[in-house]
């Protein structure tokens, strides 16, 4: 299996709700590392950035608002088949039609019946980097600088999946 990196983000709701600690223990218990940590709250011009692939569709404003309403704690993961793995513990991004066993399974449901969803869309927990060339790397790089990355070996890893 190939090492990857991705980003995670726990979005303003996740933080806001106290989930910071479990969303970080699903990636961990799964064998994956975390390798750069930080929370911030960014602005409307680093989240059109962050989000440009969904620029010209009906919801962007919405993923702006919501992603702009409060601090979100971004992560590189590091592991075997990082970012499908991390994609398949976040679960759909619909959490309505997130599986159990999912971050977004057992915590975003909980979310859905917000009275902002008309100004913010569904607050879904967790944002992970898609498995299209090179969005995990350039969502990295516009989040993370270099020497905020930090590589270490865990004491279990060769026995990681």
């Amino acid at each position: 299996m190939e090492k990857e990196r991705t980003l995670v983000l726990v979005k303003p709701d996740g933080v806001q709700r106290g989930l910071i600690g479990q969303v970080i223990s699903r990636f961990e218990d799964a064998g994956l590392k975390i390798i750069g940590c930080k929370m911030t709250q960014i602005n409307k011009a680093f989240a059109e950035k962050h989000y440009t692939e969904h620029k010209n569709k009906d919801f962007f404003p919405k993923l702006v608002n919501f992603i702009t309403s409060g601090p979100v704690l971004a992560m590189v993961i590091e592991g075997n088949s990082a970012i499908s793995k991390v994609r398949q513990l976040a679960g759909s991004t619909l959490p309505s039609e997130a599986l159990p066993g999912t971050i977004r399974g057992d915590f975003a449901h909980l979310t859905q019946e917000r009275g902002n969803q008309k100004e913010y869309g569904i607050p879904n927990l967790v944002h992970a980097s898609d498995e299209k060339a090179g969005a995990a790397e350039r969502e990295i790089a516009l989040w993370f600088k270099p020497d905020e990355i930090y590589t270490y070996k865990r004491c279990d890893e060769e026995f990681t999946l």
